[in-house]
């Protein structure tokens, strides 16, 4: 079962939009336990259905607590019956916000009411929690509870086990787990080459070629997904000439390799540095018209941009779409990031057009990047523009944006101005700003004589109808206990300056 992307969200249109705005609206302020969301929700009682349920569920997806108040207040309301789909998104936020006691307690409601059918998929996604959690013990505990769910686990519970500790680098506890309980279960070539791909991120070849020996002398059918694995681990661990060794047994014995053999090799030489090799095998592949998927194509733009050959990416860029692998947003913002980089800004501005034109529609650090170099180099015309423009790509500035705004405006002389009104039009929309973003503002506007202004600020802020808003407003007065917030910590990465 998949995970509850930003891009699957973006794909199913929501049919009620302002409702669903106005309900995430007050999911958003309403976080705290002692906030009264139940009273807050009642005026719309009776505009709630099964799609605005879960189109809420899907927009609040950060917001386990109170998601999880809504879905309660929705299921109590006359009539109303929730739909299979909203107990599994709820499941999936609880586990994404770490709220392992609230899904414990969730599915022994679902199991007592029989309210919803629990099935196997709903513990795949527990799985994939507590192993992003960093909790591999929880999540074999996870599915040595399944049975108290009436769940008799099987084979490709197992294989999700797997992958998902897998996945989060948790290779030695999973191969323990498969170790106790692999005669219980028979194995399959899936379930090996889950766990040799395990080792192999983790750069361990000889664990990853002992669980190969294993399946060869247990009988398993060993197929191209088998060798791809040990191929991949190989290359991961920088032993490309071991590699092409394996490579060459596998058309030995008859295995053809695919596009994902060749582009294991690709992966590889980007990681070592050496293009040539990525070009070698690039042309290999078209000579026996194998296609690389987009994630190998973005591997190689990146490793050319690196290296300032931005032209060749561009022709990379040309050869995806006629092959028909469809550019995203990553393979033309890592092009943008170098115009960027260079002030190059009309180029920049025709990228951003190619990519509309390639039905690619830009996303937040398209915007952060552009706007950010238009606000270094000055042009504020620009700056203006775009801004405008993005709510007509359907694209609503979050915090990020915003920040990207305010900071840069800061440090531009007699900008001032526009860096509050970005700063207060965030805060008309209910979007609370970065600690740093305050503190920031602040400061300026003190260093520059207006510290009335940040009293003005701060006043609006306590009104705002979000409570983290207004906890915020301490700050604006230059409150040295400083708030820490979650999505503080989300962005810490980001580079506003």
């Amino acid at each position: 079962m998949s995970s509850l992307t930003d891009a699957e969200t973006k794909k199913e249109p929501e049919k009620n939009p302002d409702l669903v705005n106005e309900v995430s609206r007050i999911l958003s302020d309403y976080r705290s336990p002692h906030h009264d969301i139940e009273s807050a929700l009642n005026p719309f009682s009776g505009s709630v259905s099964n799609d605005v349920v879960e189109q809420v569920l899907k927009r609040c997806k950060n917001l386990g607590f109170s998601a999880h108040r809504f879905f309660i207040w929705a299921q109590k309301l006359s009539g109303f019956c929730h739909s299979r789909e909203s107990f599994r998104i709820l499941v999936d936020i609880l586990g994404s916000s770490k709220q392992f006691p609230l899904i414990w307690d969730f599915l022994v409601e679902m199991r007592t009411n029989r309210s919803c059918e629990i099935t196997p998929e709903i513990f795949w996604l527990v799985f994939r929690a507590y192993s992003r959690a960093g909790l591999p013990a929880d999540a074999i505990r996870a599915f040595n509870k399944m049975v108290d769910f009436g769940i008799k686990p099987c084979l490709a519970d197992l294989d999700k086990l797997l992958l998902a500790l897998c996945k989060r680098k948790h290779a030695k506890q999973a191969q323990e787990f498969f170790d106790k309980v692999k005669d219980d279960f028979m194995p399959s070539v899936k379930t090996y080459s889950i766990l040799i791909r395990g080792w192999g991120d983790l750069g361990e070849v000889a664990e990853a070629q002992k669980l190969f020996d294993e399946m060869l002398e247990r009988g398993c059918s060993v197929d191209l997904l088998a060798y791809n694995s040990i191929l991949d681990s190989l290359c991961k661990a920088g032993k490309m000439d071991e590699a092409f060794n394996f490579f060459m047994k596998m058309r030995s014995i008859g295995l053809i390799p695919d596009a994902f053999s060749y582009s294991i090799f690709i992966h590889g030489y980007c990681a070592g540095n050496d293009i040539h090799s990525v070009f070698r095998v690039l042309d290999q592949m078209r000579r026996y018209k194998l296609v690389p998927n987009v994630f190998t194509y973005n591997c190689i733009i990146k490793k050319l941009c690196k290296t300032k050959k931005v032209d060749e990416a561009y022709q990379l860029i040309d050869e995806m779409i006629n092959e028909g692998v469809r550019p995203d947003c990553w393979s033309y913002n890592t092009i943008l990031a170098s115009h960027c980089d260079q002030n190059e800004v009309n180029l920049a501005h025709r990228l951003v057009s190619r990519m509309e034109q390639n039905n690619c529609l830009p996303d937040k650090h398209t915007y952060n990047m552009l706007l950010k170099m238009l606000i270094r180099v000055g042009r504020f015309d620009r700056v203006e523009k775009v801004w405008k423009s993005m709510e007509g790509r359907n694209f609503y500035p979050s915090v990020s944006t915003y920040a990207v705004m305010v900071h840069g405006f800061c440090q531009k002389k007699g900008k001032l101005e526009e860096a509050c009104k970005y700063f207060e039009m965030m805060i008309d929309e209910g979007i609370p700003p970065y600690t740093e973003t305050c503190e920031k503002l602040r400061n300026r506007l003190i260093g520059h004589g207006f510290a009335e202004q940040t009293e003005i600020l701060a006043d609006k802020m306590e009104r705002s109808t979000s409570s983290l808003i207004q906890e915020l407003a301490g700050v604006m007065r230059g409150n040295k206990a400083r708030l820490k917030l979650k999505h503080d910590e989300e962005y810490s990465d980001e580079n506003f300056e």
